[in-house]
């Protein structure tokens, strides 16, 4: 499974418009692609293991959507929820944005399709900026970073996206 990640900045004037062309991109090229809201994402780290245990969530048909994009943004909030997942959504406006695609093979000109959708800046790692939404959006408490520190928080980012497996 071939995986591309894209993360910058861009203008979403219609919502609807910016998630149909999207599906148009991954429909045209037989992948899947999936926007999410850089600002709850911990690092590069983070999105390859969701995207991982989303994959084999669904080859094994332990999933809980029939949309391996959906199964992506669940195993990103660490929630089975998909209400919860999708606040890991990108919204109008100007976002910051991880643009997630998979597929067995993923052609350069859906590659550049979708780099074209974004300015390419670093919005997916994990900066103190992201502190208080991360802690706010996992659930994440004051004594676990007070037992880990501060600078394990995407550690425990990490740990909601492995234990959302577990949970059926």
């Amino acid at each position: 499974m071939d995986i591309h990640i894209i993360a910058g900045t861009c203008e979403i004037p219609v919502i609807e418009e910016f998630l149909l062309r999207l599906n148009n991109i991954a429909s045209s090229h037989d992948i899947t692609v999936q926007a999410i809201d850089a600002g709850k994402t911990a690092g590069e780290e983070h999105i390859i293991a969701a995207v991982e245990k989303a994959v084999r969530a669904t080859a094994r048909s332990c999933n809980i959507s029939d949309d391996l994009g959906m199964e992506i943004m669940l195993y990103a909030s660490g929630n089975r929820q998909i209400k919860r997942a999708l606040a890991m959504g990108v919204r109008t406006g100007r976002n910051d944005v991880v643009i997630i695609a998979v597929g067995e093979n993923i052609p350069d000109v859906a590659k550049s399709e979708l780099a074209s959708l974004v300015v390419a800046a670093d919005v997916m790692k994990y900066r103190h900026e992201k502190r208080d939404t991360i802690v706010s959006f996992f659930g994440i408490t004051g004594s676990e970073i007070a037992t880990v520190s501060e600078a394990k928080i995407p550690k425990l980012v990490l740990e909601r996206v492995a234990l959302r497996g577990l949970w059926k």
